[in-house]
């Protein structure tokens, strides 16, 4: 029986990410279910940030950053070869994470950064979105014709920033990132990740991730 533990919130996206990779891999977890308002102690333990993902290992190493959560399973396995374009990988989500995600906070939470527009924010966002499309002309996934790391890491933030304004995305000029999302959003990888459980409680049966297939 698997003894790494993994503490999770469904609808965030960086344990999205790590869910679709440890799910890939095949690296069965024990899953933890977190109310963002009443994060259990055992979480605080094991990780002074306090933010999903966080996964104890059975040695007791913690793993609290998300990428590195992804990282660790396909290290595993790699059935699919995620890892195959590493390199190129890493540089796109490093632009996702350090730069897009501030603008896609801001756009979100306009209301919290009064001092420019929404539109101005979103602007902003897109500058990722227009090259996200150049790069899914040239290829049917991020960095190549087969789905990889970056894929994995990035989809869930720009499925956080379609649902901002659905139908202004519906309607934009990203067509092939639209694409590209909307087919994401209907694998059964995807839906597999997102099976809706209770918040975890001290005691309760364990949870196992990801589920065994009848």
């Amino acid at each position: 029986m698997p003894s790494s533990i993994l503490y999770s919130f469904r609808r965030c996206p960086y344990a999205m990410r790590a869910r679709l990779a440890i799910s890939v891999s095949c690296s069965e977890v024990q899953l933890r279910e977190v109310v963002l308002k009443n994060k259990p102690e055992q979480l605080l333990k094991a990780s002074p940030k306090a933010t999903v993902p966080v996964l104890v290992l059975a040695s007791g190493k913690v793993i609290d950053e998300s990428l590195d959560v992804m990282k660790w399973a396909l290290s595993n396995n790699d059935p699919d070869g995620w890892l195959n374009n590493k390199t190129a990988d890493l540089i796109l989500i490093a632009q996702c994470d350090n730069e897009f995600k501030t603008w896609l906070d801001k756009y979100k939470y306009a209301d919290r950064f009064p001092e420019l527009s929404a539109t101005y924010y979103r602007e902003r966002a897109e500058e990722f979105l227009a090259l996200l499309e150049i790069k899914l002309t040239n290829n049917r996934y991020l960095t190549a014709d087969a789905l990889s790391l970056a894929d994995a890491a990035i989809f869930p933030f720009i499925r956080q920033f379609a649902h901002v304004d659905k139908l202004w995305f519906s309607q934009s000029r990203y067509r092939a990132v639209r694409a590209w999302l909307d087919d994401l959003l209907v694998s059964a990888l995807f839906k597999s990740i997102m099976t809706k459980y209770p918040a975890w409680q001290a005691g309760q049966e364990d949870i196992y991730f990801p589920a065994a297939q009848s």
